[in-house]
């Protein structure tokens, strides 16, 4: 069987390079040639641990094969899947399907026996049938169901484990309506379903709406873990102990309620976003949806006004943080709507020197010249170093924003030693991923979310 993936990026390039590995032949098609360069000469455009060495075995066993062109690989192909971008529309915040509709022609044009074209980019309901609409009016000579099909096939996969998650996957949702369809699906996720993967079908328009409305949960939780944080503090109680205490519950779960400065990344605030629009559109509200989108721009705002409250209590004139971290989560490089974009701003504004040290974007990395291009507007304001110990020396205040495993080891008394601290007071260590245990803590200012908060004074 041979796969044309239309568009080379996350979800593209991943789901490719994993196809090829269960033994597909896979073209990985995108208009831009600077990529395909790159790819082709075994340059990875993204950071996705184990994803380098995937596509270096596709490639060499020329099962995965980079190009511009796509006629000629969907000409030949029995399923093309369409993995371009659907982001944010400016103005109304509707999901973009520009990319995907002008996908949809390009693929019309190229059609010669019969194919399957699957919508794996996330994507609102009806993009499917508009999909199926587009190809009819290209090419009046091609009859669905006998010269080709529409699926939907929703990605669900998280940047920094998405090789785990597509080759042992909770569950693959296929959208349908065709048997002819659903037997050429059924061929592709064979090797999935001989480990007994759940394999769910469905008509088009429920699965488009499964990520949808999957995202939308799981950002609920985020939302929702993080104002019982803000009451915990209030209230003196434990956030993490109030989190185990209801994961215990099988109908809730644990995973998804961990404290954060608030969700961000390529997922949830543009799907959560595009929820909302649809259901407007469709004249049913999603009020809760509303209301978490809300929380997390709110929740945002508040870590910067957290984070300034406490310098002012030290009277500082010309105050140095040291931040560590500041993509939206770790093992990614993926800054888009990460908390850092919003708090950083707000420092700088206050006239803050701010020091950074990520794992991904430090002083000389290959990635730092990438930061423009994800919305960051600060970088030439901002001091990068090349280590978390160069980047807490001489700092007035520490702030934790991404969880990265490296700074779960650095030594508590380094922090106290190299920290600026005002005559009287304790170091201060901003923690808002609460990574950390209180019990641990000694000697430190320590201000985390939704816990028990220390005493300032030395």
């Amino acid at each position: 069987m041979k796969i044309t993936m239309i568009g080379a990026g996350y979800v593209g390039l991943v789901t490719g390079a994993c196809f090829a590995e269960f033994g597909f032949d896979v073209v990985c098609m995108d208009t831009d040639a600077e990529k395909i360069k790159s790819l082709n000469d075994g340059i990875i455009p993204i950071y996705e641990p184990g994803l380098d060495s995937l596509v270096a075995q596709g490639t060499k066993n020329k099962r995965l094969t980079f190009t511009t062109e796509l006629t000629e690989s969907v000409c030949t192909s029995d399923v093309v899947m369409i993995a371009v971008g659907t982001p944010s529309r400016r103005g109304d915040g509707h999901a973009d399907l520009s990319y995907v509709y002008q996908a949809a022609k390009d693929i019309a044009s190229a059609i010669n026996g019969y194919t399957v074209i699957v919508t794996k980019s996330t994507v609102p309901v009806g993009t499917g049938e508009e999909v199926a609409a587009i190809i009819r009016k290209e090419r009046p000579d091609l009859v669905e169901g006998v010269n080709f099909d529409v699926a939907s096939n929703p990605e669900f996969l998280r940047e920094g484990s998405a090789i785990q998650d597509f080759m042992r996957p909770d569950r693959v949702v296929i959208g349908t309506d065709s048997q002819k369809a659903r037997e050429v699906m059924q061929r592709l996720y064979r090797p999935l379903y001989l480990i007994e993967t759940p394999i769910l079908f469905t008509n088009k328009p429920t699965a488009e709406l499964i990520k949808y409305a999957a995202n939308g949960f799981l950002a609920l939780k985020i939302a929702f873990i993080n104002q019982m944080a803000d009451l915990c503090e209030k209230a003196g109680a434990d956030v993490q102990e109030l989190a185990k205490g209801m994961g215990l519950d099988n109908r809730i779960g644990r995973k998804f309620l961990n404290v954060s400065p608030g969700y961000g990344g390529s997922c949830f605030p543009k799907d959560t976003l595009a929820l909302s629009r649809t259901a407007h559109q469709l004249k049913m509200p999603c009020t809760i949806i509303d209301a978490v989108i809300e929380a997390n721009t709110q929740r945002k705002i508040a870590m910067a006004t957290r984070i300034l409250a406490k310098l002012s209590e030290r009277k500082i004139e010309k105050p140095r943080i040291a931040i560590l971290g500041i993509t939206f989560k770790p093992n990614t490089d993926d800054m888009r709507d990460a908390a850092s974009l919003v708090i950083i701003p707000e420092l700088l504004k206050q006239h803050v020197d701010v020091i950074i040290y990520d794992p991904l974007y430090h002083k000389d990395s290959e990635y730092l010249p990438h930061l423009a291009a994800q919305g960051v507007t600060w970088e030439k304001e901002v001091t990068f170093t090349t280590n978390a110990h160069e980047a807490i020396k001489g700092a007035d205040a520490l702030v934790i924003l991404t969880e990265w495993n490296e700074f779960r080891g650095i030594d508590l008394a380094e922090i106290k030693e190299n920290l600026r601290t005002p005559e009287n007071l304790l170091p201060l260590l901003i923690d808002l991923r609460n990574i950390y245990k209180i019990s641990e803590i000694s000697g430190l200012n320590y201000v985390s979310l939704g816990r028990p908060q220390m005493n300032n004074a030395a």
